[in-house]
């Protein structure tokens, strides 16, 4: 049975599973940092060679400044704090979306993690961080405004933030939502998509397995005919 080649998580539910604790929204937050490890560890464990995980939106920063900017803390932290782990266990990291406007201590240890983790490859993770499908769409056509290049798909793809990266094979949702909330939409084009109602910080390895076996079960056309 085939694994996918790259998987990637819209992390949602966080400020729910607090609320539903009564419990400020910022400590749901913090308890998703456990389920980050649970997604690497669940990759690793699956043999996935790239894992994307959707940590914050364009358009999150309709939050309140106090959330906005605690979870730039919180980002900073575990940047810091897991890439000493993630080397160790053979994971690279990479970091998209605009990084205008972000606080420099958080750009410092985005470029400090890309940088240490860089010889890195049994596992490739991207964190989407102030990142935006539309944008990045957009940030490709000004590219090939600038460049005059023909339009195609290889050419637009140049534009991106992370040309190489493959096209995700699996798209996990938690919380239960159905919708994909401008996350990766050129990419997602021919992505199986499983939608689980678990809130992310309850989110385990186990629970990323058994996508990866309904995804398993499943048969990719990419537009054809089924194969009897």
């Amino acid at each position: 049975m085939s694994i996918p080649r790259h998987v990637a998580i819209i992390m949602d539910g966080n400020g729910r599973w607090a609320e539903a604790r009564g419990l400020p929204r910022f400590r749901g937050h913090l308890a998703g940092q456990d389920a980050i490890r649970e997604a690497v560890n669940g990759a690793l464990d699956a043999g996935v060679e790239w894992l994307t995980l959707f940590a914050f939106s364009t358009e999150n920063w309709r939050r309140s400044s106090e959330e906005v900017k605690a979870l730039f803390e919180l980002f900073e932290i575990v940047l810091r704090e897991e890439t000493p782990q993630l080397v160790e266990n053979g994971v690279r990291v990479f970091i998209i979306g605009e990084r205008e406007g972000l606080p420099s201590s958080l750009k410092e240890a985005i470029a400090e993690a890309e940088q240490i983790s860089r010889k890195q490859s049994k596992l490739n993770l991207v964190g989407a961080l102030n990142y935006g499908g539309r944008q990045e769409i957009l940030k490709a056509a000004r590219h090939l405004q600038r460049s005059g290049e023909p339009v195609t798909e290889e050419s637009i793809r140049r534009g991106f933030y992370l040309p190489q990266m493959p096209d995700p094979d699996l798209i996990i949702r938690t919380s239960g939502e159905l919708r994909l909330s401008n996350f990766l939409l050129w990419q997602s084009a021919y992505s199986e998509i499983w939608v689980t109602d678990t809130y992310w910080p309850d989110f385990t390895k186990e629970e990323f397995a058994r996508a990866i076996e309904v995804y398993q079960a499943r048969e990719r056309r990419f537009g054809g005919i089924p194969q009897r």
